[in-house]
């Protein structure tokens, strides 16, 4: 009876893990609050960059970044944090962007690329734009995230994750670097749109500026209320004075210098909004309730077509 060979082991595949190279190779932040250590985290998450330094006004923010991890190293000279940075990112207040272009200006390397996160992109550009040397490209951004929070303390690496990231690059800008940075911002979960830095403003004074504004003067309205009834208040406070009180809880620095950079916008949206409220007054003060609930009808549409979007 003849005997079957066994067949030949088959040696076992040894796999080779391949890691993919960053997208940049060095990334320096500007500012360690909120967006900028949230950038931080989601850049390390996902490999996006091989080394951040970063940089901040006081010595106690460099030091809490450190600690935490979401850099590589601090400095506390700009001009040193950009040295051979392929990527900058600028996150201060809309009013300090033009003290840091002059400070980095002069030693940016040749082909980096500068974006920053302010929520007004013509000023930015305004001031910025100047003190950036020929070679480097500067493409403006603003992602359309972020809490009440602020703080090295209050970035987490899910912040942009299904959230809008608008740029808006210079006309005659480098279209790849362009590309390039929508690919970094897409790779930490963002949706991305380019669109003209002035739409861009007058967009940001309806959906963003205004219901700040709006936030601010009511909660500021129910603090100057009789003592009594300002008591109440924050004792009795539902769900939409609770709301506003969350928005106006946002960093007073970066929503003034907002304001005052994006004037011409906020005023024409405030100047609909007051006609708008006008003539819910009069409606009101006849009786005409129709046309109320028109209006509710009306907007309780607009809110559920942002649920459905996923940007509620």
């Amino acid at each position: 009876m003849a005997v079957k060979k066994k067949a030949p082991a088959k040696k076992a595949v040894k796999k080779v893990a391949t890691k993919q190279a960053p997208l940049f190779k060095k990334m320096a932040l500007i500012g360690l609050g909120h967006i900028g250590s949230s950038i931080a985290w989601a850049a390390k998450k996902n490999g996006l960059v091989g080394e951040i330094v970063g940089t901040a006004r006081t010595a106690a923010t460099r030091a809490t970044a450190k600690k935490l991890g979401f850099i590589d190293s601090a400095v506390g000279d700009p001009a040193k944090a950009v040295k051979g940075a392929d990527l900058v990112v600028v996150c201060v207040p809309v009013g300090a962007c033009k003290a840091v272009a002059q400070a980095i200006g002069p030693h940016l390397a040749p082909g980096a690329i500068v974006t920053d996160v302010g929520s007004v992109k013509q000023t930015v550009i305004k001031d910025m734009a100047p003190f950036l040397p020929k070679g480097v490209h500067f493409v403006p951004g603003h992602p359309l995230a972020g809490t009440e929070n602020s703080g090295p303390t209050s970035g987490f690496a899910e912040l942009f994750e299904g959230r809008w990231t608008i740029l808006t690059p210079l006309k005659g800008g480098d279209a790849k670097a362009t590309a390039k940075l929508r690919a970094f911002w897409e790779g930490i979960g963002s949706n991305v749109d380019v669109m003209d830095a002035a739409h861009h403003d007058r967009v940001l004074a309806i959906t963003s500026h205004l219901p700040h504004l709006i936030a601010f003067t009511i909660v500021g309205t129910a603090t100057e209320l009789e003592k009594h009834l300002r008591g109440e208040v924050i004792k009795y406070a539902a769900s939409g004075f609770r709301d506003f009180t969350r928005i106006a809880a946002s960093d007073p620095v970066m929503w003034r210098d907002i304001f005052l950079n994006n004037k011409e916008a906020v005023l024409e949206m405030l100047g609909r909004l007051n006609e708008d409220l006008s003539a819910m007054q009069r409606a009101i003060r006849w009786n005409q309730g129709d046309k109320l609930q028109k209006k509710f009808a009306k907007t309780r549409e607009i809110r559920r077509s942002i649920v459905k979007a996923g940007q509620a």
